[in-house]
């Protein structure tokens, strides 16, 4: 296509690209201009010098960063807690969305829906501090019903034994509804003439689903888990700040939580750009990877 004809494309279209314009505009303020402070992770930097006075220091931070006592810790802890959210907790959008899909009351379906939106909205301190109450071996009314039934009380927070679970569950508890939103949207959008073909073919419900449901939504979920692999070195870093506490620190302490505290906290903000940096590449060398084995293995990718 030549330029000449793609701008004479992009006039006829121009009521379509104007509504485009405000969301590039924001993309572009606020994903594109901040990468000119990536110089930071190789500057001293210091406020009176900038971004341009700073005296550059090379690879200095990411040297101090591997030479760090707890690197290896801080790499592992992130990678692992974020595997088991991704392994766990990607899948069960696509369970609920489906379950719904087959739900025909529609007042309950709507009544799921909306209860399952509702703690996305919900901050993470609110969780916590409900997951204290709730859990505590002190009153709480879990473990009342736990001693009820002649149970010792357990002490699920604070406690490594039970960390990974407190963290996978309630990080599944808060997004499960808002992230199947995009797979009930999919469902949607499948040709119900494929439900009744597989209706005549003698499929029962459960044929259905795996025949017509989840081909229908495999493109989705394949893109949806390409993106999903970018956040591997990204833990969260409220929930981990909140849930995390010194008896847990040897497996619930990670990067995320360490370049705030080190940038804000210890006001090294070189240093932490450092480390964020460095996230940042693993996280685009993943999703470069995984879209290459994706397009390679399904023809879905992002590019």
């Amino acid at each position: 296509m030549t330029a000449n004809l793609l701008w004479k494309r992009i006039w006829r279209h121009k009521l379509f690209y104007l509504f485009m314009l405000p969301g590039i505009i924001w993309f572009f303020l606020f994903s594109y201009v901040p990468l000119y402070g990536i110089q930071v992770a190789f500057r001293d930097f210091m406020f009176s010098g900038g971004f341009t006075g700073s005296p550059w220091a090379g690879l200095k931070y990411f040297e101090q960063f591997f030479s760090y006592y707890q690197s290896f810790e801080l790499i592992r802890n992130t990678i692992v807690i974020s595997l088991l959210k991704l392994l766990i907790g990607f899948s069960m959008p696509i369970i609920l969305s489906i379950l719904l899909n087959e739900v025909r009351n529609v007042t309950f379906k709507k009544t799921v829906q909306t209860l399952s939106y509702l703690p996305y909205f919900v901050s993470w301190i609110v969780v916590v501090t409900l997951m204290q109450r709730l859990l505590t071996p002190y009153g709480g009314p879990l473990n009342d019903l736990l001693s009820s039934f002649g149970m010792e009380p357990i002490q699920f927070l604070n406690n490594t034994t039970w960390f990974y679970q407190m963290i996978v569950g309630s990080d599944i508890w808060k997004n499960i509804g808002w992230n199947s939103i995009i797979y009930m949207a999919a469902i949607a959008g499948i040709d119900q003439q494929l439900y009744e073909a597989a209706k005549i073919d003698g499929a029962g419900r459960f044929r259905q689903v795996w025949h017509v449901t989840l081909p229908g939504i495999r493109n989705i979920a394949v893109i949806l888990f390409i993106l999903s692999v970018g956040s591997l070195m990204s833990a969260g870093y409220e929930q981990l700040l909140l849930l995390n506490g010194p008896a847990t620190a040897a497996i619930g302490s990670v990067l995320d939580v360490h370049v705030i505290n080190s940038g804000i906290g210890e006001g090294r903000l070189s240093y932490a750009a450092a480390v964020g940096l460095f996230q940042s590449v693993i996280a685009l060398i993943l999703i470069l990877t995984v879209n290459r084995i994706a397009r390679k293995v399904s023809d879905v990718s992002l590019f």
